[in-house]
């Protein structure tokens, strides 16, 4: 049997698609990490366009702010007919006349609602930003979430796989006597109700998984595979700093403090409103009746102020800038309440945390799984092997659930005070 030789450059191809092959398997199959996927939630999240849209429109509104109002074109045509005094008719021919008119703002009116138009482009930047923030803070504690969910599902299972093969052994046995069958039944209800816990669980990884897929954009339905991930919590700053900080960066208490800027100038607007606005009519006009007539000249005229309407206006104003303060204020002790509770929150699971030791969980489990082999031999009594299982999965749940509140209490401290302390440290 003879080999035809491979030609070298279809040796090169055949290699460069295996790798390539390689390459890819190793992609798909790679694990995305916590920042990696909110990253990709802040970079894709298609609701960001509303927002930056909204800034759009309101840069738009100053450019309009900021212009005269459109000259107005106006032109007139008819038929003349003169008469004498005996009523004969003297002439008739065209008449018409064309005029344009540009009305004139009172000094400083443009620059009013200029500056109105800047603060409602300040509103649409912060607002854009405050969703930004929240975004990235609401795809960290789902990330979080869908490993909380994944490690309750895991372990739930784990101990219902163990009531299921002590479940099959004892009913394999045939055992006779009340005592055994008592004991078959608390494992069977056991082994229920640790599979219901795991079904709720894996709802709520899924839950999470479509919630996380939507706000980035993709199918809900793309599955995620997370890389492990160790949190590092650190202590906040100082309540009193982080209250200075809160007054002068929180998102919300801002945008108050914008509006209540915006409303003070619609009342200066509205005072300078009763003034009135001054239309200049430069025009030109022609009859030809017997003979031809031209007129060139200009026209005048502003409103006459008969009503009370601009005063009812600067009320209204000077009405909706009183409630923007109050508005402001109570924002501004709603602030500080939230950061102060927090802040205490943040404090509190810290403390709880500070209190475990690193391998509480392994060692729970480890426990649970001692308690599983001497039960078999007979050295553990059944009410001990229940207690050290449901122990073993309270204290998980306990970790974690702890763990996802300290998460929670840290990322919305830094929303609330705009403070990147790294309150949390997700790391691999």
């Amino acid at each position: 049997m003879h080999f035809r030789p491979v030609p070298l450059v279809k040796l090169r191809l055949l290699l460069l698609a295996v790798l390539s092959a390689g390459a890819l398997h190793a992609s798909s199959s790679t694990s995305v990490s916590p920042e990696s996927l909110v990253a990709n939630v802040v970079a894709n999240n298609p609701e960001l366009k509303f927002y930056e849209a909204e800034i759009d429109a309101a840069k738009a509104g100053r450019r309009s702010a900021g212009a005269l109002a459109d000259p107005e074109l106006s032109v007139e045509a008819g038929r003349k007919r003169v008469r004498d005094s005996t009523g004969m008719i003297a002439g008739e021919g065209t008449a018409w006349s064309v005029s344009v008119t540009q009305t004139f703002e009172w000094p400083g009116r443009l620059g009013l609602r200029k500056a109105i138009a800047n603060r409602q482009i300040e509103l649409a930047e912060l607002g854009l930003a405050r969703f930004r923030a929240a975004l990235a803070s609401r795809a960290r504690l789902l990330t979080y979430a869908l490993q909380v969910a994944e490690e309750k599902a895991t372990a739930s299972k784990e101990v219902a796989a163990r009531y299921q093969m002590l479940r099959e052994t004892f009913l394999a046995r045939d055992p006779a006597g009340i005592t055994p069958l008592l004991e078959t039944r608390v494992i069977e209800a056991q082994e229920l109700a640790l599979k219901r816990r795991a079904t709720d669980a894996e709802l709520a990884a899924k839950a999470a998984l479509v919630e996380l897929n939507q706000l980035r954009g993709t199918p809900v339905d793309t599955p995620i595979e997370m890389a492990g991930a160790q949190m590092t919590f650190h202590r906040p700053p100082t309540l009193d700093q982080l209250l200075a900080s809160a007054r002068e960066r929180n998102f919300e208490f801002r945008m108050k403090q914008v509006e209540l800027e915006q409303q003070g100038l619609e009342v200066s607007l509205a005072r300078n409103e009763r003034y009135p606005a001054v239309s200049v009519s430069p025009f030109y006009s022609e009859e030809r009746a017997g003979e031809r007539e031209s007129m060139v000249g200009i026209g005048v005229s502003v409103p006459l102020p008969l009503t009370n309407r601009t005063r009812a206006n600067v009320d209204v104003s000077e009405a909706k800038r009183r409630q923007a303060e109050t508005a402001m204020l109570v924002a501004q002790r709603d602030m500080e309440r939230e950061v102060i509770t927090t802040f205490q929150k943040f404090e509190a699971s810290l403390s709880t945390t500070a209190q475990w030791q690193p391998d509480a969980a392994q060692k729970f489990r480890e426990a649970a799984e001692l308690a599983d082999r001497h039960y078999r031999l007979g050295a553990v009594p059944l009410a001990t092997y229940v207690e050290l299982q449901g122990a073993y999965l309270d204290a998980v749940e306990a970790i974690l659930d702890t763990k996802r509140d300290a998460l929670e209490a840290g990322q919305q401290l830094q929303l609330l005070t705009g403070l990147e302390f790294n309150a949390v440290e997700i790391s691999k």
